[in-house]
C-alpha cells in the first residue's frame, strides 16, 4: 500500500476516563453528521507525543489532564494515508476557562455502552476510537517511561 507522497502522519490520541465515563469530542467534518473522537491531533515539528497530546487535550476539551499511561502505537491505513497514532490514558485534573478548537462542536462524557452505540451508527471518526477505549478499559498499556522525548 502506498501513501500519498510517502508521508507517515504522526498523531497522538488520549483516552480520558472519570469513573465509568470517557471524554469524547464531537467534530464537524463536513459530512451529514458530526463524528466523535478522543482528543487527538497531529504531532507538530519539534514536538514529541507527550507534549502534543497535552496540547491537543487542552485545545479540544479545555481540560488539563494528568497522563497515566501509554496504550501503544496504533497503525491505521486509509485509502491514501498511513497514520502512526500514539495512544495515551489520562485522568482529568482541572477544567480550564479557554475556548475549544473551532472544529470541536461539543465535548461529552459517555459510557462504553454509549460509545459502542455510536460505533454501530458509524459515528466514530475511526475504528481506533473504540479500540483505544476498550484497550484502556482492559488496562492494556505501558508506563509513560517507555517514551523518551
Amino acid at each position: 500500500m502506498s501513501t500519498r507522497g510517502g508521508i507517515i502522519h504522526s498523531t497522538a490520541a488520549c483516552v480520558i476516563q472519570q469513573d465509568d465515563h470517557f471524554l469524547l469530542v464531537e467534530e464537524a467534518k463536513g459530512g451529514p453528521q458530526t463524528v466523535f473522537n478522543q482528543p487527538a491531533g497531529h504531532i507538530e515539528p519539534g514536538e514529541g507525543p507527550v507534549a502534543a497530546i497535552l496540547r491537543e487535550v487542552e485545545e479540544e476539551t479545555a481540560w488539563r489532564v494528568m497522563l497515566t499511561g501509554y496504550l501503544g502505537l496504533y497503525v491505521f491505513h486509509t485509502h491514501d494515508k498511513t497514520f502512526h497514532s500514539h495512544g495515551f490514558t489520562a485522568e482529568p485534573v482541572a477544567l480550564l476557562d479557554t475556548p475549544l478548537d473551532p472544529d470541536i462542536t461539543a465535548t461529552h462524557w459517555l459510557t462504553l455502552e454509549e460509545i459502542r452505540a455510536l460505533h454501530a451508527q458509524s459515528r466514530l471518526r475511526s475504528p481506533l476510537v473504540l479500540r483505544r477505549i476498550e484497550d484502556a478499559a482492559c488496562e492494556r498499556g505501558y508506563p509513560l517511561s517507555v517514551i523518551r522525548e
